[in-house]
């Protein structure tokens, strides 16, 4: 019998199908990235291809309205411009953008260095000048030359051939470059930081006083943040949580003794303003000691005992250093 097709087992094929390579930087904490695929990586290339071919041709559009016959040279020409345009493309972007050109930025690669330390230039230089040899100049000289004869033609055949299936052939997908250069084309992570709540909305329309926002802590306000990132994906559910936000709002102004009325049109703006406000009057209370991790802090807590402590022994220093001042 079949076993049915659930959505972790799914995941979980789709994750061992993927080839992971753990980087293990200076600082000695692993890093988990994922190898870039072969299609990945070809789809990078044939952009950047065509992005020299671009600028490859429009050198030689802008020679033709010179006054000089190029077009018994034009295919000699094409190939001489095409090695001094992509040899720097590939080299200067890869420096510049730390690892990515055009195509590797399309389709979300980078190259990284295997020691887990940054891209040096002769690592940049010396995977990009393989790759010359490796399929550019064996490919142009295949296409381009029809009078090398079939035996030159069959060698030439046969390397790009064997150039190619070195990546099939190790499991880190590495072609010749790579392993003369100690790197790795890697799949680029995603960033997973959510914008700022406090920064995302005005604030202006609603002013808070300290002790308002005294009845709150650290938990509400994650809470509260959990449910302003709720995203909405059908009407139903977004009929839900403006309800949400209307009961929530009603809840924090009746705790907090909020007076001033709230259109039901501007709960979620009301909310963003004591998110921001909460929030702002949280950090200001940890830069000073006090710490408050929800609405059920005590202030007979121990952590307060030891706050208080130290302030009275801070206060007592000062008295003991203003006396002896007195004295002398």
């Amino acid at each position: 019998m079949a076993r049915t097709e659930t959505p972790a087992r799914i995941a979980r094929r789709l994750e061992s199908s993927r080839r992971w390579f753990s980087l293990v930087p200076p600082e000695g904490v692993p890093i988990r990235f994922e190898i870039a695929g072969l299609a990945a990586r070809f789809g990078a290339q044939l952009l950047d291809i065509l992005i020299t071919v671009v600028i490859m041709a429009a050198i030689i559009i802008v020679l033709a309205f010179l006054p000089f016959d190029i077009e018994p040279v034009v295919t000699s020409l094409a190939a001489i411009l095409l090695l001094m345009i992509r040899a720097p493309y590939y080299i200067l972007t890869e420096l510049f953008w730390n690892g990515q050109t055009i195509g590797k930025r399309a389709t979300g690669l980078r190259v990284l260095g295997a020691d887990g330390r940054g891209l040096t230039t002769h690592a940049v230089v010396a995977r990009n000048l393989m790759k010359e040899v490796e399929i550019f100049m064996p490919g142009t000289l295949l296409l381009a030359s029809g009078g090398l004869g079939l035996f030159w033609n069959l060698v030439l055949t046969l390397w790009i051939a064997v150039v190619l299936i070195v990546p099939l052939a190790n499991r880190k997908r590495q072609r010749l470059g790579d392993l003369i250069a100690n790197t790795y084309v890697m799949v680029g992570p995603k960033s997973v930081l959510l914008p700022d709540l406090s920064s995302s909305t005005p604030t202006d329309a609603f002013d808070f006083t300290p002790a308002q926002l005294e009845h709150y802590g650290r938990f509400e306000l994650q809470t509260l943040e959990s449910l302003l990132r709720t995203e909405t994906t059908t009407q139903g559910s977004g009929e839900r949580r403006r309800e949400s936000l209307i009961q929530v709002a009603a809840q924090i102004r009746r705790k907090i003794g909020y007076e001033a009325a709230v259109p039901d049109s501007r709960v979620e703006e009301f909310l963003h303003a004591f998110y921001t406000a909460q929030r702002a009057f949280l950090e200001q209370k940890r830069i000073f000691g006090d710490v408050r991790d929800d609405k059920h802090h005590r202030a007979d807590s121990p952590f307060n005992h030891q706050a208080s402590n130290h302030q009275a022994s801070n206060h007592q220093a000062s008295n003991h250093q203003a006396s002896h001042k007195g004295r002398t």
